[in-house]
């Protein structure tokens, strides 16, 4: 029987499989509609389906650059050995260049790209699949700059941590120093007006009772809490850090020192924010001789 456009379509919208495995299960049953769904089930999706329980809090982050674009972003696997995997590292590769070249703001925008073979979510069913855990494209961003501007953009461990930065006025050196900074010292914020007033007040809250419990009166607890204040903005805020390459200056003073200031900063970290899964690897194995 002849498999047409329109059956592959039908299929794909019933059941979200990518076209090559629309067409292929299809193919297999004959045409029959029915036994093309089932047929997705007991292959990849089937496979796909069942992981949507599990957590993928491990994977890499990365960054690409073109000319005045750039985009970081995150894609989890369940374990870091998949992470170590030249297909998930493909997978990560193919949609960052795709992200840069069609210029996808949202996450809807990004999964519905095309590609040679289906979409960028085709992509990620089909790899989960041939994987064999649940890979999750979690978040990104693209960022866009003027030819005065650079980009510093930083991987470290591997792409456990992924900083982009923009730097106006300055070189790429320095918006690579920047990155580094972010990657390694974990700023919040870039600067401190960027810090939610209701933190602030949180913070402050908290200095004043750790004042209060030292045994200063409130009215000295108050002018304490003040001080240690900026404290913390030196700690959360990026261009207020003392400078990792020279601790007499603030990121902000040496982005200045060589003709520029600092403009944005993205920093993702693998996992950030994911409850991970505790693994009790004792409870596992007698489950498993126990036939649990």
């Amino acid at each position: 029987m002849e498999i047409t456009a329109s059956m592959v379509k039908e299929l794909r919208e019933s059941t979200g499989a990518g076209m090559l495995d629309c067409k292929k299960a299809l193919t297999e049953s004959d045409g029959d509609m029915d036994k093309a769904v089932e047929w997705l089930r007991e292959k990849g999706i089937a496979k796909s389906a069942k992981k949507e329980s599990r957590i993928a809090a491990e994977g890499l982050a990365n960054i690409f650059v073109d000319g005045n674009k750039a985009v970081i972003l995150e894609v989890n696997s369940e374990t870091d050995f998949v992470s170590k995997n030249s297909e998930f590292q493909k997978l990560i590769d193919t949609i960052g260049k795709a992200i840069l070249a069609n210029g996808a703001k949202t996450m809807e925008d990004a999964l519905a790209i095309k590609l040679d073979e289906g979409t960028v979510e085709d992509l990620i069913i089909s790899k989960t699949a041939t994987i064999g855990e649940k890979l999750s494209f979690r978040r990104f961003e693209l960022v866009e700059k003027s030819d005065n501007e650079n980009f510093g953009a930083y991987l470290h461990m591997g792409g456990r941590i992924a900083a982009l930065t923009v730097v106006e006025g300055a070189s790429e050196e320095v918006a690579k120093d920047v990155s580094m900074q972010a990657a390694a010292m974990y700023p919040r914020y870039v600067f401190k007006k960027d810090v939610p007033q209701d933190v602030v007040a949180k913070e402050r809250e908290i200095l004043k009772e750790q004042a209060m419990e030292e045994g200063k009166p409130e009215d000295i607890a108050i002018k304490m809490v003040e001080g240690r204040l900026n404290k913390f903005y030196k700690e959360v805020c990026l261009t207020l850090q003392a400078f990792i390459k020279d601790g007499d200056l603030s990121v902000e003073k040496y982005v200045a020192n060589n003709g520029g200031k600092v403009v944005k900063m993205i920093r993702y970290e693998v996992g950030e924010g994911i409850e991970k899964r505790q693994d009790n690897f004792a409870e596992e194995v007698m489950n498993q001789v126990n036939g649990n």
